[in-house]
């Protein structure tokens, strides 16, 4: 399996685009008191009824094919925290979305005779020390009845997993989403939204974006 390190994406571009969400979390336990805990969302129906042969975490190429998935190449990063703010080793990371043209990686999707064969749709990444995690993936779309999101699941030896979505900051589709909506509290609500940030120094409009997942627990002494 083949995984792409934080070390091969440009430093520069990522802390070009990643500073200022990154700047909170530098420390373990910083601001452990404003943490909100990240709400838990639905699996959806759409998790792969068979996943691909290639799991890694760049979705945007499958294997060693030279033609990459189509859409706007988003860096998404990010942190895997428990209830003090203290990152998460060993945890293991999973994102699926659907592609460009708003078809899954499963039988029952929609829109599946139109999904983009070079999109991986699912990616996995274990932690490190820092609790950090990388995917190259692309910046997620609408499709009817939802908001564009992409859906996380993480695992953590001896936890329930945790499962859960991540939103488009400022996309008009969120008023009208109703799992989106079905969270009361507009803090952990917010806390869902991911601001996909232009990289200045990309001649290719890609994109930076960084999501935080603090989950309910503290590791056992």
């Amino acid at each position: 399996m083949r995984t792409t390190s934080l070390n091969e994406f440009s430093r520069r571009r990522f802390l070009g685009g990643l500073a200022l969400g990154a700047a909170a979390f530098a420390a373990p336990g910083a601001f452990a008191e404003e943490l909100v805990r990240t709400p838990a969302q639905t699996e959806g129906p759409f998790y792969p009824d068979k996943l691909p042969l290639d799991t890694d975490n760049d979705l945007l190429i499958l294997n060693d094919a030279i033609t990459p998935g189509v859409g706007t190449i988003t860096h998404l990063t990010g942190k895997i925290l428990d209830a003090k703010g203290d990152p998460i080793r060993n945890a293991v990371v999973e994102i699926w979305q659907c592609d460009s043209n708003g078809a899954y990686l499963h039988t029952k999707s929609g829109n599946g005779d139109k999904r983009d064969g070079n999109f991986q749709g699912f990616g996995r990444f274990l932690t490190g020390s820092t609790g950090e995690y990388y995917f190259r993936t692309i910046k997620p779309v609408p499709y009817p009845g939802r908001t564009p999101h992409i859906h996380y699941q993480v695992k953590v030896r001896g936890k329930d997993k945790f499962t859960t979505q991540c939103y488009v900051k400022d996309e008009p589709g969120n008023a009208r989403d109703g799992i989106f909506n079905s969270i009361r509290d507009k803090k952990a609500r917010d806390s869902l939204l991911v601001d996909f940030a232009p990289i200045k120094e990309s001649r290719i409009g890609e994109v930076a974006a960084s999501f935080n997942i603090v989950l309910g627990f503290t590791p056992e002494a």
